[in-house]
């Protein structure tokens, strides 16, 4: 797992680097806000840990600034001040945790762990395929970055076709798991909410394909 920690307080960041190495971590140290939003925008890092006062770009504004740029990085946030409105500040930005100077060491690696098993459990619950992005707990749609508002049964089988992307779904299928048994086998509706479908997808609607006399596939 690779970490950047940017802290401009020298003892503490050798003594947090020398902690996260011995845990196998590989760490990334900075002392500068500007070079840590830098690194943070053209580097891969598995988790960001940012003290909040530093030269430069201050904590709280790499937060904004990469939240901003869609950057799902997780990120704690640490701080020597308690007060109750900066925490929230750094959480309504987007920061993932908080941690309060002075800390424990062992409290740190065990958040750090904590942020990464939420975060890899927020990416098993986005679909893709190509530039079209669903996730399934926020109900958020994207193509190409461009929000994509989609009605109830359309998010449905969106997710559906995503699921078993690669594969051919027969319309009975489509009709049993979205609308339900009580719906005759013989509608059309199914093909009515494909064609909404690519329509609001557009120019990514093609990604589903219709298998004559079958059903549907979503190219992967």
């Amino acid at each position: 797992m690779r970490v950047l920690v940017a802290e401009d307080e020298q003892r503490i960041l050798s003594f947090v680097q020398r902690a996260l190495e011995e845990q196998g971590f590989d760490v990334v140290p900075v002392r500068d806000g500007d070079e840590a939003l830098s690194l943070a925008q053209v580097e891969h890092f598995d988790v960001l840990v940012l003290d909040i006062m530093l030269p430069g770009r201050d904590g709280l504004s790499i937060v904004r600034r990469l939240r901003e740029q869609r950057c799902a990085t997780p990120i704690l946030v640490i701080t020597a001040r308690s007060a109750l409105e900066e925490r929230l500040e750094g959480l309504n930005l987007g920061a993932d945790d908080y941690l309060t100077k002075p800390f424990y060491v062992e409290e740190l690696i065990a958040r750090i762990h904590a942020v990464l098993r939420r975060s890899s459990a927020d990416r098993s619950s986005v679909l893709q395929a190509g530039e079209l992005s669903v996730n399934l707990l926020t109900r958020d749609v994207r193509v190409a970055e461009r929000e994509v508002e989609l009605t109830g049964r359309e998010f449905d089988l969106l997710g559906y076709l995503l699921r078993s992307a690669g594969r051919v779904v027969p319309r009975t299928q489509l009709l049993e798991h979205i609308w339900g048994y009580d719906f005759d086998p013989g509608s059309n509706v199914v093909d009515v909410c494909i064609q909404r479908l690519r329509r609001k997808l557009d120019p990514y609607g093609e990604l589903i394909e219709t298998v004559r006399g079958v059903g549907y596939r979503l190219r992967g």
